[in-house]
């Protein structure tokens, strides 16, 4: 299939639903020659009806069950890292429990994943790495969401790390910085009146563009990023975000 993702083969974590789900078809779309589409909802996997997409069980905070996706796939051109959660509350609100899992989920997954799948990038002189963070990170600080926005800044080091490290070696790495993306979990939590969510939303529909981004907004800069077309691109913050950090 042509396509600007014409023969790639791509992995996508948090592939289910949201950001991970619309990037992972336009991918498909893009005519990517594999998706491997990891989540930890089996169920929801299975609604991938595409013969390219190959669909893999896994928590990724799990360093043997990421060395063996790896292992199982070791020609891999784009990884997107996509997985993370999102903790409401002030610091001293904030457990180490809630500081622990929360690095867990948001960094140390992507830390597994890029040193399981940069070896190969390495040895075939190319890949695409692309980790999401937020505009709620080193970008700005934003209300009860101190846990969150440092994890976020996190990544945002990890990436340019990652750049500077294997820039001679075919190895681009960049993240993106959304601004809060109409998803499901977005939707589900801001039905109830008392949720923080519904305050956070309602304050996102007042600032410039007035709505929040859609999960197909921020897949189109997916594949500007996995594609060649990206190729002079590495260590670079890409927002997206409407003009909320204007």
């Amino acid at each position: 299939m042509a396509g600007r993702l014409a023969g790639k083969r791509c992995v996508v974590t948090a592939a289910a639903q949201g950001i991970g789900r619309a990037t992972a078809e336009a991918f498909l779309k893009e005519g990517a020659a594999m998706v491997v589409a990891v989540d930890v909802n089996a169920e929801k996997l299975k609604e991938f009806t595409s013969e390219r997409v190959e669909r893999r069980v896994l928590d990724v905070r799990d360093a043997e069950g990421v060395k063996a996706l790896a292992n199982d796939y070791p020609d891999i051109d784009v990884l997107f890292n996509c997985v993370g959660i999102v903790h409401q509350g002030t610091l001293l609100e904030t457990t180490e429990q809630d500081w622990d899992n929360s690095f867990d989920v948001n960094v140390k997954s992507m830390f597994l994943l890029c040193k399981a799948f940069i070896p190969q990038m390495i040895r075939r002189s190319k890949g695409s790495i692309i980790n999401v963070s937020s505009v709620a990170s080193s970008l700005r600080g934003i209300e009860k969401r101190t846990l969150y926005g440092a994890t976020k800044a996190a990544v945002i080091g990890l990436t340019k790390g990652v750049a500077r490290d294997h820039v001679r070696q075919g190895v681009r790495c960049n993240v993106i910085c959304p601004s809060p993306v109409a998803t499901p979990s977005y939707a589900t939590r801001s039905a109830d009146p008392e949720d923080s969510d519904k305050e956070h939303i309602d304050y996102m529909e007042n600032k410039m563009i007035g709505r929040l981004a859609k999960p197909e907004e921020v897949a189109n800069l997916c594949v500007y990023l996995a594609s060649d077309e990206s190729s002079y691109h590495t260590g670079n913050v890409f927002v997206i975000d409407g003009g909320f950090t204007l």
